[in-house]
């Protein structure tokens, strides 16, 4: 029995030396472990420890705003001048913008827009030039600089379309829209449709135009993309093209011609036709048959007269029973003629464009009432001035044609929508 368990003995004891080394590496390991874990812990705590922040400065306030409107007669020193800016500062700030723009020069019914600080220092100025540009003044370390900017319009498209009963005003007044839109659209066909002797009863009419908007509301209308008068069956259209290069802007035709000839239909606009042109006609004052080489517009007095084309003024005064009359040559041997003027605003040698006001209408020489008579000729013959039909200027420049093309044809989808509408409805 002792030799026995002797050999047990034996057998356990190189077992416990072996658990006993195990148990001791083990521990001597996860202390090891243990304090290399918290060192790379405090290691990585130390390196995300946040850097204290620096507090940021208030944002400044914003300048203050006050809006004046220019009155007739009023300067800068009159509207700064309630603001408390002394003369010489205002002098300064003039001295300093002029090389950009003369604010002598402030029109009447302008906007100007100030801008102060908390203390009432002023900062800026804002002065609107005209309906695309403003000028903008910036006082910074005490200097003034000024730039002209481009008023930040949003732009949208809308289409009208319309019958003629009376005229065109009335109709686009119909559609909501006013005076101006009417005379711009008569502006575009002036070279083809004399608005006071072609128009008809059932005419009708398709625009596509912008509607400037300033800060969401509405300012204004804009340019006419395109447009389509029906005039007697007989179709119109016109489609503004804006060259890429020079950044010049006309009206052509679908195939690219230019609506612009060298003369306009008439000199005036939307006015009845008293008398014709006739080689026998029964003078109203000297009760005799002579020739009347011209067209009697009737017409109120101070309606304004536009030159029928570009060229040279050779006569503005009185001429005897025309009365006050304006005398223009154009090229290729044309001359026009305006008789019975209220007065003019032009003299010999005064070079014009098609379309500019030359004069008034009136009843000067020997006339009967206001009326303006308008005469044509050429290579010394006189012409009828409404049959007369004038070529065409230049097209559209050929490297622009098929750009011209795709924008047209865009328009031409709007001018189809109407009847789509209507046929829409026709079926319901």
């Amino acid at each position: 029995m002792q030799v026995k368990i002797q050999i047990k003995k034996e057998k356990k004891e190189p077992r416990r030396i072996h658990l006993l080394l195990f148990i001791i590496l083990s521990l001597t390991l996860f202390f090891i472990l243990s304090f290399l874990l918290k060192e790379k812990t405090l290691v990585g705590e130390e390196m995300k420890v946040p850097q204290p922040k620096i507090p940021e400065a208030p944002p400044s306030p914003p300048p203050k705003e006050n809006k004046e409107n220019i009155r007739r007669g009023m300067t800068l020193s009159d509207i700064l001048g309630g603001y408390n800016i002394s003369p010489a500062e205002i002098h300064k700030l003039r001295e300093e913008v002029k090389p950009v723009y003369d604010l002598a020069k402030i029109k009447a019914g302008q906007e100007i827009r100030i801008y102060s600080s908390p203390e009432g220092e002023l900062t800026s100025l804002e002065y609107d030039m005209d309906d695309e540009n403003y000028l903008h003044i910036q006082k910074k370390n005490g200097v003034y600089t000024a730039e002209i900017k481009k008023i930040p319009y949003e732009y949208r498209i809308k289409m009208i379309w319309g019958i003629i009963e009376d005229n065109p005003i009335s109709a686009v007044r119909k559609e909501n829209e006013g005076v101006q839109l009417a005379l711009n659209l008569a502006d575009i066909f002036d070279w083809d449709i004399d608005f006071t002797y072609d128009l008809r009863r059932g005419d009708s009419f398709k625009i596509i135009f912008e509607k400037k908007f300033l800060h969401g509301k509405f300012h204004s209308n804009g340019t006419i993309l395109a447009a389509e008068f029906t005039n007697q069956g007989k179709i119109f259209q016109a489609f503004r093209y804006t060259y890429h290069d020079t950044t010049e802007s006309d009206y052509f035709d679908l195939e690219g011609e230019s609506l612009r000839k060298q003369f306009l239909k008439s000199p005036i606009k939307f006015r009845r036709i008293s008398s014709r042109f006739s080689s026998r006609r029964l003078h109203p004052i000297r009760k005799v048959f002579r020739p009347h080489y011209g067209v009697d517009y009737a017409a109120d007095i101070g309606t304004p007269v536009r030159a029928a084309a570009s060229g040279t003024v050779i006569f503005a005064g009185w001429n005897k029973a025309s009365g006050r009359m304006i005398r223009i040559r154009h090229n290729n041997n044309y001359e026009t003629f305006y008789l019975h003027l209220r007065g003019y605003n032009v003299k010999k040698d005064t070079k014009v464009k098609s379309g500019d006001t030359i004069g008034w209408v009136g009843s000067s020489g020997e006339s009967t009432g206001p009326h303006l008579d308008y005469r044509i000729k050429h290579r010394g013959e006189y012409i009828n001035p409404l049959t007369f039909n004038p070529k065409p200027v230049k097209p559209i420049r050929a490297e622009f044609l098929e750009d011209f093309k795709r924008e047209a044809e865009k328009y031409c989808l709007w001018f189809d929508a109407p009847q789509v509408i209507m046929s829409l409805f026709s079926n319901l």
